[in-house]
C-alpha cells in the first residue's frame, strides 16, 4: 500500500517555493469565496502546511529570508503611503489624538498582561505597544464615500502615523534593554545613537535619492535603488541598536514625497511586495502557529478575549475623548474609532520581534499562545473597524447631500461604447446617440476588444470592419465617433485601460442573450468591469426597435441620490425619453422623487414625467411583472459597499430572469467616490469570486428543503 507520508514535509527547494506559489494564487480565490480578508488568507494557508497542520512543506531558510524582506516590507510601505500632507495642515489636533490613541490603549493594555494574563513587565509592555499601534484597514471605505479630506479622516491618518511610530519606539527600547544592561548610561548613549542615526538618514536620504532619480530614469535601477535605500537603514537600524523594522518604516517616511502614490514606481514597489516577499512572510507566520493549542483549553480564548476587549476599548476611549476635545460630532468620533481599532501585518511583525527574545533557554518573551492570539485577534479587529467604518462613512455622507456639486461634473461626457457582437452593435450606438448632448459635440468612442491568440490577426480584421460598419452608422446621424481594435489577454482589463486613454465618462455596452456565449447573467467580464471601475456603466438589453418604445419604467434604489452619478444617469435617461418622445416613470421613495421632479421640471421640462412611490426594494420583482413588451425596465443599482446598496441587488440576475424574461432592460451602474476600485493593497481583497461560498451554500439549502 502506498505510503504517501514518507513524502512529507516537502525538503526540496524547487518543490517549497511552487507550493508557496501554489497558496499564493489560490488563497485570493478561496478567500473571495469566503468574503475573508486575504491577510488572514495567507497565515491560514501557512498554518495548513505547517508543521503543525497537515505537516506539507519544512520551514527551510526561504522562509526567513524571504519572511525578513517582507516584513521590511510590510513597514516601508506603512511609511511609504502615509499622507504627510494632510498631516501638516492639522498638526496639533494630530498629536493631540496621536497621543490619546497611542496612551490609553497602552495602559489599559499592559495592566491586562500584567494582572490578567500574568505576563512578564516586558512581554506587557511589547504586548501593549502592539494594541496601541494601528492599520488604517478600513481607509479604501472612507475613500469609497468621499471623505478622504474629512476632519476625522485626516485626525485619524495622522494620529495612525504616530501611534505606530511610538510603538516602534517603545518596541526598540525593550530590544536594546533586554540586550544592554538598562542604566543610566546605556540610555545615555541610546538616545545619542538613535538621534544621530534619525538625522543622518533625513539629512542624507533625500539628498541622494533627488539626485539619483534626476540623473537615472531606468525603472529596474530606480526600483533597485529605492530598495536598497530602505535595507542600508534596516541594516543601520540594527547596528545602533533598534529592531530592523524601524529602519524600514523610517525609510518609508522620508522617501514618501519621492514616491508619488499614483506613479509607475509606487505600483512596482507595491505589486512586488504584495504577490510575493508579503505573502511568503504571511505564509511563514502561519507555519509556526501551533493550531492544537486552541483545543488544549479555556487559556487561548482567554487571551483572546482580553486583548481584543482592552485593545480596542482604548482606542474607543481614545477616539470619543478626541471628539469631545476638538468639539466634533459623535459620528466623526464613530468614524476616528473605527479607523483606528484595527491590527494588521505590522502587528505580526512585531510580535515576531518578541518571538525572538530569549529569557531563559528554549524559552522567549512571547510564546506560541501570544501569536496565536494575536493572529486571531487581526480577524476581529479587521471586521470590528470594517463594521463601525462602513456605518459612520454612510451616515456622515447622507449628512453631507452634495446635489450642486455632482451636477458640476456633467460635462465630461464622452461614452465609450464596447462592442463585439453585430447584432446588437447597432442599437447601442443608437442608444448613444439618444443619450449624448449635441450641443457639447462630443464623439462618441467605439472599442473592439480581441484575445492575444493565434486568431487575432483574424478578430482583428472582423472587428475593424464591424467598427467601421459603426462609423457609418454613426455619422448618418452626424456623430462624430473614434473606433479603436483592441488586442488584450483579459477583456476586461483591456476595456477598462481604453477607458482611461480615451478619457471617459462612462461605458454603454449589451448584456448577451445567448446561453452559447456565457450561461452566467452578466456574461463574460461585466461583473470583474463594474467592479474594477468607479465610474457610470450601463448594461442593456435591447430585444426591440428604440423607436419603438412607449414607456421608460425606471426603478430607483433609497439613498440613490447621495450617489456622485445620480444627476448623472438621471440626465441620461431624460434625454433618451425626449428624443423618443415616450413617457417615462420613476419608482422610488417620496424625497427621491422629489428631487428628480425638480431636475425634470428645470432641466427637461418637455419630458412626459410621472412619478411612483416604491418603498421597498423587492417591489422590484411587482413592478417587472406589470411590464409590456413596448416598455424598457431601467433599474438602477450600486457597487457593492456604496450609500446606495441593498443586500438585495446581490440577487438581481435572479429576480429579473423571473420577471422580465423577454423583456427590453438597462441596469445602471452609477459614479461612485473613490478613484478605480482595484488599487492593490494586502489590507483589502485584490479578488472577489461572483458568487460567495455563503451564497452556494444557502442556494443548496434552499433547492433541498
Amino acid at each position: 500500500m502506498l505510503n504517501l507520508s514518507q513524502y512529507f514535509p516537502i525538503t526540496d527547494p524547487t518543490l517549497i517555493f511552487f507550493v508557496v506559489l501554489l497558496m499564493i494564487l489560490l488563497s485570493p480565490i478561496i478567500m473571495g469565496r469566503l468574503r475573508i480578508p486575504h491577510i488572514i488568507g495567507m497565515v491560514l494557508a501557512g498554518v495548513l502546511v505547517g508543521k503543525y497542520g497537515l505537516n506539507i512543506l519544512e520551514r527551510d531558510a526561504s522562509f526567513e529570508l524571504f519572511g525578513r524582506v517582507g516584513l521590511y516590507y510590510i513597514m516601508f510601505l506603512a511609511g511609504l503611503e502615509m499622507d504627510m500632507g494632510g498631516l501638516k495642515k492639522n498638526r496639533n489636533s494630530v498629536i493631540v489624538f496621536g497621543m490619546l490613541t497611542f496612551i490609553i490603549p497602552f495602559a489599559m493594555t499592559y495592566f491586562m498582561g500584567i494582572s490578567l494574563l500574568g505576563y512578564l513587565p516586558l512581554a506587557s509592555l511589547l504586548l501593549s505597544a502592539i494594541m496601541a499601534s494601528n492599520t488604517l484597514i478600513a481607509y479604501p471605505i472612507v475613500g469609497r464615500y468621499g471623505l478622504t479630506r474629512h476632519a476625522s479622516s485626516t485626525l485619524s491618518v495622522g494620529s495612525s502615523m504616530i501611534a505606530l511610530f511610538m510603538a516602534l519606539i517603545v518596541m526598540a527600547s525593550i530590544v536594546n534593554s533586554f540586550h544592554g544592561n538598562g542604566g543610566i548610561v546605556f540610555w545615555l548613549l541610546f538616545i545619542l545613537r538613535f538621534v544621530a542615526y534619525c538625522v543622518g538618514l533625513i539629512m542624507v536620504i533625500p539628498r541622494v535619492t533627488r539626485w539619483f532619480l534626476r540623473r537615472y530614469s531606468d525603472a529596474v535601477m530606480q526600483f533597485i535603488f529605492i530598495l536598497a535605500i530602505v535595507f542600508l537603514s534596516a541594516a543601520l537600524s540594527d547596528a545602533v541598536g533598534l529592531e530592523g523594522i524601524f529602519g524600514a518604516f523610517l525609510s518609508g517616511l522620508i522617501l514618501n514625497r519621492f514616491v508619488p502614490r499614483v506613479s509607475p514606481l509606487m505600483n512596482r514597489i507595491e505589486f512586488t511586495g504584495n504577490a510575493l516577499f508579503i505573502p511568503y512572510f504571511l505564509i511563514g507566520v502561519g507555519m509556526l502557529i501551533n493550531i492544537r493549542l486552541l483545543f488544549v483549553g479555556s487559556r487561548i480564548l482567554w487571551v483572546v478575549f482580553c486583548i481584543v476587549l482592552f485593545g480596542t476599548l482604548g482606542k474607543a476611549l481614545a477616539a470619543y475623548l478626541a471628539a469631545r476635545l476638538f468639539r466634533m460630532s459623535w459620528l466623526s468620533g464613530h468614524m476616528m474609532f473605527g479607523l483606528t481599532s484595527a491590527h494588521a501585518a505590522g502587528a505580526i511583525a512585531m510580535v515576531m520581534v518578541g518571538r525572538r527574545l530569549e529569557i531563559a533557554p528554549g524559552k522567549y518573551l512571547f510564546g506560541d499562545e501570544v501569536l496565536n492570539g494575536i493572529v486571531i485577534m487581526i480577524l476581529f479587529t479587521c471586521v470590528i473597524s470594517s463594521i463601525i467604518t462602513e456605518r459612520a462613512a454612510q451616515r456622515l455622507r447622507l449628512q453631507e447631500k452634495e446635489g450642486q456639486d455632482m451636477m458640476k461634473n456633467l460635462d465630461d461626457e464622452k461614452i465609450l461604447i464596447p462592442v463585439k457582437y453585430p447584432e446588437y452593435s447597432d442599437n447601442l450606438v443608437t442608444m448613444a446617440t439618444l443619450m449624448r448632448n449635441p450641443r457639447r459635440k462630443r464623439e462618441l468612442v467605439a472599442l473592439n476588444v480581441v484575445y492575444d491568440d493565434v486568431n487575432m490577426r483574424h478578430n482583428q480584421a472582423e472587428g475593424q470592419r464591424l467598427l467601421d460598419h459603426l462609423c457609418d452608422l454613426a455619422s448618418a446621424s452626424d456623430v462624430p465617433m473614434v473606433t479603436q481594435v483592441r488586442v488584450a489577454a483579459n477583456i476586461a482589463n483591456g476595456i477598462k485601460h481604453a477607458f482611461k486613454e480615451f478619457q471617459a465618462s462612462e461605458i454603454l455596452m449589451g448584456l448577451h442573450f445567448h446561453k452559447e456565449i456565457s450561461r452566467s447573467f452578466w456574461g463574460e467580464f461585466t461583473r470583474s468591469l463594474y467592479n474594477g471601475l468607479s465610474r457610470q456603466i450601463i448594461v442593456t438589453r435591447i430585444l426591440q426597435p428604440l423607436n419603438t418604445i412607449r414607456r421608460i419604467q425606471v426603478a430607483i434604489p433609497s439613498r440613490a441620490e447621495f450617489e456622485p452619478g445620480f444627476y448623472r444617469w438621471l440626465e441620461r435617461l431624460a434625454r433618451m425619453a425626449g428624443n423618443l418622445e415616450c413617457r417615462i416613470t420613476f419608482h422610488g421613495r417620496r424625497d427621491t422623487l422629489q428631487l428628480v421632479n425638480e431636475f425634470i421640471r428645470n432641466r427637461f421640462s418637455s419630458v412626459r414625467a410621472e412619478y411612483e412611490e416604491m418603498e421597498h426594494w423587492k417591489d422590484l420583482t411587482t413592478l417587472g411583472t406589470k411590464l409590456r413588451d413596448d416598455h424598457l425596465f431601467v433599474i438602477v443599482t450600486a457597487r457593492k459597499g456604496t450609500i446606495s446598496y441593498k443586500t438585495a441587488m446581490e440577487r438581481l440576475p435572479e429576480e429579473l430572469n423571473k420577471c422580465v424574461k423577454g423583456k427590453t432592460i438597462m441596469i445602471i451602474f452609477p459614479d461612485q467616490y473613490g478613484s478605480e476600485m482595484d488599487d492593490m493593497t494586502f489590507a483589502q481583497p485584490q479578488h472577489t469570486e461572483e458568487r460567495s461560498a455563503y451564497e452556494a451554500v444557502r442556494e443548496w439549502i434552499n433547492n433541498k428543503v
